[in-house]
């Protein structure tokens, strides 16, 4: 009886850690907001990866990206070309509308409610993490 516990056990411990592998690897779709809640996101599969479009705007974000010369913020791609790379973050492009400019970013679903999302501005250097909320 005490071997078929051991068997079970580590059969049961084996379904457990894949299960917890392949949530790490699904996308972090949904709505998402910044945590100024100055911007909504919605996240979803594109060109066989993950991109995200701004679907809300504050007036403040707003005039910050018409200032930069980006005429409507509402319905631009923040999130770009996101393709898994491991570990349960994804690699992409962030699009800086205050700045009109992307960067090589990173996101990191920490929670099933919290996505972080990482870049850096020059190389390695200027760095800078968020973790944004998830609406829906």
């Amino acid at each position: 009886m005490t071997r078929w516990r051991i068997v079970a056990s580590a059969a049961l411990g084996m379904m457990a850690a894949s299960s917890g592998i392949a949530a790490a690897a699904l996308p972090p779709l949904g709505v998402w907001s910044n945590p100024r809640g100055t911007l909504a996101v919605r996240t979803a599969p594109c060109d066989n990866g993950l991109c995200g479009t701004i679907v809300w705007a504050d007036g403040r974000a707003m005039a910050d990206a018409r200032a930069a010369g980006v005429g409507r913020l509402v319905g631009t791609q923040l999130l770009r070309d996101y393709r898994p790379a491991g570990n349960g973050t994804w690699s992409g492009r962030l699009f800086a509308p205050d700045m009109k400019r992307s960067f090589p970013s990173r996101l990191t679903l920490v929670a099933p409610d919290r996505l972080r999302i990482s870049s850096c501005f020059v190389r390695h250097y200027f760095c800078r993490s968020q973790e944004w909320h998830r609406l829906r």
